[in-house]
């Protein structure tokens, strides 16, 4: 199963969106799902951000580059994350 990880990078920062990781990223999010496809995890996560306040907000520098990876074993399991603190970047209204 693979876990999406959203990151928010701007290109004054890497302008080559391939060096965008989890280090130098704005904004880090993790999608509280699990996929068996990388391309159900890739659309997902961009759904994911598009949810979200920092979605809506991008810099015109701003990029979104989404990560498929299995979970790391230092991650819960999606069923013991708290949904409180993986959704604070979204915005109330869109619920």
């Amino acid at each position: 199963m693979l876990t999406a990880v959203v990151l928010i990078c701007s290109v004054l920062v890497t302008p080559n969106l391939r060096d965008c990781d989890e280090t130098n990223a704005r904004a880090v999010m993790l999608v509280p799902e699990e996929f068996a496809s990388p391309i159900t995890c890739a659309m997902h996560g961009q759904a994911y951000v598009a949810g979200t306040a920092i979605g809506r907000n991008l810099a015109e520098s701003d990029r979104v580059k989404v990560v498929c990876r299995p979970r790391q074993p230092s991650e819960p399991p999606v069923a013991e994350r708290d949904g409180d603190q993986l959704d604070q970047a979204r915005d109330p209204r869109a619920e």
